[in-house]
């Protein structure tokens, strides 16, 4: 990112970033937005009242394993450190690869970080949070969800236990910007990845493959990130 005050033209061109920040910032309002750390506390809890009404006459044959119950999350992983550095280069050219982390109000159920940079007149934002839920179910759930809200787009083969990714062109005052988002699930756990792009000198929009496939490989990086986690 430039480290020295801007031209006039620039800075008038530079008017719509402010936009793009506010919808970059804005992740947690969106299709795939995370609920609140005391909706996903809910959602948990009514996953394990249904569940023990169900189970009231069952016997040890229909009760969780250990093993199961072992292989759920409980943390979110550090997310600025999820990507890899010469993923956030090569899809965030310019930004500080150490990224900022966006304050959570409580960070062992959602952790999320952000990388901006704007490298001549083109700008990229990239987004990855990592939720945890209560449970695999509640996870679940949540994930159909949201898909169904965002429809469009196609599911992503090999990437966690099931994924989904979106694309679509938005147009302010005759700028474009793209936005892909890809939603994952990996056991507990969702990863929601954000990655749009402007170029402000065309006022065009980089292809749908290059922020599809951007979003996609960051959220590889962050899948695994996430096996790492659970060691």
């Amino acid at each position: 990112m430039r480290e020295f005050p801007l031209p006039l033209a620039l800075t008038a061109r530079l008017s719509p970033v402010l936009v793009l920040a506010c919808t970059g910032w804005a992740l947690t309002s969106g299709p795939f937005a995370a609920p609140s750390a005391g909706a996903q506390r809910a959602a948990g809890q009514e996953t394990r009242t249904a569940a023990a009404g169900s189970s009231a006459g069952a016997g040890p044959a229909d009760a969780p394993s250990p093993t199961a119950a072992a292989q759920s999350y409980t943390t979110a992983p550090k997310p600025c450190t999820a990507v890899a550095a010469k993923t956030v280069a090569s899809l965030v050219p310019g930004a500080k690869t150490a990224g900022k982390e966006i304050p959570s109000t409580d960070e062992q159920v959602r952790r999320t970080c952000s990388w901006n940079a704007l490298k001549g007149y083109d700008y990229r934002w990239l987004d990855v949070s990592f939720e945890v839920m209560r449970s695999t179910d509640a996870a679940r759930t949540s994930y159909q969800q949201r898909t169904a809200e965002k429809s469009g787009g196609g599911a992503v083969p090999g990437l966690g236990d099931e994924a989904y990714s979106v694309v679509n062109l938005t147009t302010q005052d005759k700028q474009q910007t793209r936005e892909g988002m890809v939603l994952a699930r990996v056991a507990n756990v969702l990863v929601v990845i954000t990655y749009n792009g402007s170029d402000f000198e065309t006022k065009k929009a980089p292809d749908t493959d290059e922020i599809n496939k951007g979003a996609i490989k960051a959220a590889k990086d962050a899948v695994a990130a996430l096996g790492d986690a659970r060691g």
